[in-house]
């Protein structure tokens, strides 16, 4: 836990509503009719996306502009480089992200996007260090029942987990040392990014 909570530096982490990387686009000060037509092209409109992709793609600031997309669900256009198809599965994905350096970014009081499981993981470090559902609901900017729901589930979540705790080590087993029967492993009913050593050493990893 000490992990996303002790004062190391901002990760690099842009909040929702930071525009600062836009005046370094190179397509910053185009006009806007020629912007629209080669980043918000027809869809097989090929030579203008062609030459989108050629812009984008010695643009300084595309992996940010790729990012702002995503987070902001953007589905139209083109960003960092990718067309909306081509960043279809990238939307898809988003949901199910589980990615610590937003854990820790959202605990340091950054405005990033988190998915479903992310804002799980901040929930459960807050209820096991005693936060209130008011002060989650500050630092999360939710609705106050909202986080008192986040509140309540991340108690039976650890709950469960210290129910089941040293019952289920598939982490710590060799490949060797497992049943060659497959009906006498049995898997644990809390999933594992739940478990606090898998998930300190995952946040160790991302530190």
């Amino acid at each position: 836990m000490r992990y996303i909570t002790t004062n190391a530096p901002l990760p690099a982490l842009r909040g929702i509503a930071d525009h600062s990387w836009h005046v370094r686009g190179l397509c910053h000060g185009m006009p806007a009719e020629d912007a629209d037509e080669l980043f918000f092209h027809a869809p097989r409109d090929h030579e203008a996306i062609t030459e989108a992709k050629l812009i984008c793609g010695r643009c300084p600031v595309k992996k940010d502009c790729f990012t702002y997309a995503l987070d902001n669900e953007i589905r139209h256009g083109m960003w960092g480089g990718l067309t909306e198809t081509e960043r279809r599965p990238w939307h898809a994905k988003v949901s199910k992200r589980l990615d610590y350096s937003r854990v820790r970014a959202a605990f340091q009081g950054r405005d990033v996007h988190l998915s479903n499981a992310e804002r799980e993981a901040v929930t459960r470090h807050a209820y096991t260090r005693g936060w209130s559902p008011e002060r989650l609901a500050d630092k999360l900017r939710l609705d106050l029942d909202w986080a008192r729901d986040l509140m309540r589930n991340a108690a039976h979540a650890v709950a469960d987990r210290d129910r089941y705790w040293g019952l289920y080590d598939e982490a710590d087993t060799t490949d060797d040392e497992r049943p060659q029967d497959e009906d006498e492993v049995t898997t644990s009913p809390v999933p594992r990014q739940v478990h606090t050593r898998a998930l300190i050493i995952a946040l160790g990893k991302a530190a």
